[in-house]
């Protein structure tokens, strides 16, 4: 049967083509795009995008132009004589043959330059950051620096980073999309990568993720990161190196070292004191060689965050399987809570500069928690509420979480265990969470 061309076929399908495409331009802001020039890298893999794009929409067009006039000019005709079987044509053979390799010659020179480019060693003053992967959290050591630090990395804008990547289990994948670079965390091997984010970038925030599944809450492994002025980061650091700064004294302390600090808050440079011995010690004092004179704490603006970067903030929901008594948050204690964090299993994976006998680091490293804006991966906003639930029993706010239910009477849901001795009841856990806050 020979077929007849349609018109109104062909109008319907062009029609829903240009529907299909319409909607697929359609949308706002992207904050995970790839296609913006934030750093050198980001750059020369768009350029490269763009070349591959233009030479794969040149063939396209040529191939199908090429099929379309095959299928008219030799389409079957009424009363048409079978058409012969002949040999192949050589220079056709030839012809088509010779034009997709000169095509991929275009091709493979800026890819291979790209490539020999990305994977350079990076620059000797560049600021080292090593990425250490965990089911599922990021750590993040800046070396030159003598911190650690957790889901959330500073980078000084118009310096090389050089990231040296390493996983202490499974496979993960290092990726910040803005800033472009996407990299796997192989066990037993470090791999680097490396750019440097544009010196006139604005103060910004971004968010990372790990593009290598790696297990029940691979989707739940984020973090953050804020591009700042080498000023502002200067700030960070000297803020980062110093010890744990608790702005209450022991309650045991003597009369003549006793004096109530407030809290620090964000951004000022109240002189607080730093963290005393977590076996009941009195704060370090002027003679003492750990007391150094504080830092101001300088953290991303949170004004800022919540204004200009709101696709940052963290928007994961409680879960219902478990309550806590959310009113013994006011009430919360810091002192007790860090004597009960001292006499808890939380002593076993955590660490927290200055505090003897605090320095396992199996969990991340609770230091400065207080000046960060997240936890659990990224995953929840750094608050009373969402920190209380935390420690309360991890694995129900994030599947197969390492960390245990710490909760009294509450069943483990991954090590099917009713948590007895040694858990913690909601007063503690409400004195914990203002101890833990109060680690600017």
């Amino acid at each position: 049967m020979v077929g007849t061309f349609r018109p109104r076929r062909l109008a319907s399908a062009v029609l829903l083509g240009a529907l299909a495409l319409g909607l697929a331009a359609c949308g706002g802001e992207y904050p995970n795009s790839t296609f913006n020039h934030n750093t050198d890298f980001n750059a020369s893999t768009d350029a490269l995008w763009d070349k591959l794009l233009l030479w794969g929409t040149v063939v396209f067009i040529g191939v199908e132009a090429a099929l379309v006039y095959t299928i008219f000019r030799f389409r079957r005709r009424p009363g048409a004589p079978k058409p012969k079987q002949v040999h192949g044509n050589t220079a056709l053979e030839i012809t088509w043959t010779a034009i997709p390799a000169v095509i991929l010659i275009f091709i493979a020179i800026p890819t291979v330059r790209t490539i020999f480019k990305t994977q350079a060693k990076a620059a000797p003053e560049s600021l080292q950051v090593e990425v250490i992967g965990h089911q599922w959290w990021w750590e993040f050591r800046y070396p030159q620096y003598g911190i650690t630090t957790a889901n959330e990395l500073y980078l000084p804008n118009g310096r090389t980073v050089n990231f040296q990547l390493k996983t202490v289990d499974v496979l993960h994948s290092f990726w910040i999309p803005q800033m472009g670079g996407k990299r796997d965390l192989i066990s037993n091997k470090t791999n680097y990568l490396w750019f440097t984010p544009n010196k006139d970038l604005p103060s910004s925030a971004w968010n990372g993720f790990c593009a290598e599944f790696c297990g029940p809450s691979h989707a739940n492994m984020k973090f953050r990161v804020y591009t700042v002025t080498p000023q502002e980061f200067d700030q960070w650091t000297a803020h980062q190196k110093q010890p744990a700064i608790f702005p209450a004294v022991a309650a045991a302390a003597p009369a003549s070292a006793s004096a109530s600090v407030p809290p620090v808050p964000s951004g000022t440079g109240a002189t607080p004191v730093l963290l005393a011995s977590m076996q009941g010690a009195t704060p370090a004092g002027p003679t003492d060689s750990v007391a150094a004179a504080p830092v101001p704490v300088w953290t991303f603006p949170r004004e800022r965050l919540e204004k200009d970067f709101a696709y940052t903030i963290p928007t994961a929901k409680l879960p219902t399987t478990i309550s806590f008594d959310e009113s013994l948050l006011a009430a919360g204690d810091p002192e007790r809570g860090r004597q009960t964090y001292g006499r808890s299993s939380c002593i076993g994976c955590h660490a927290i500069a200055g505090t003897p006998f605090n320095m396992a680091n199996v969990g991340p490293n609770l230091t400065h928690l207080a000046t960060r804006y997240t936890i659990a991966g990224g995953l929840y906003p750094n608050t009373a509420k969402h920190l209380a639930y935390w420690i309360k029993s991890a694995p129900h706010l994030k599947p197969g979480s390492l960390m245990p239910t710490l909760g009294k009477g509450l069943t483990d849901p991954v090590r099917k265990n009713v948590v007895t001795l040694g858990g913690l009841t909601d007063p503690e856990i409400a004195d914990i969470v203002a101890y833990l806050q109060a680690l600017k």
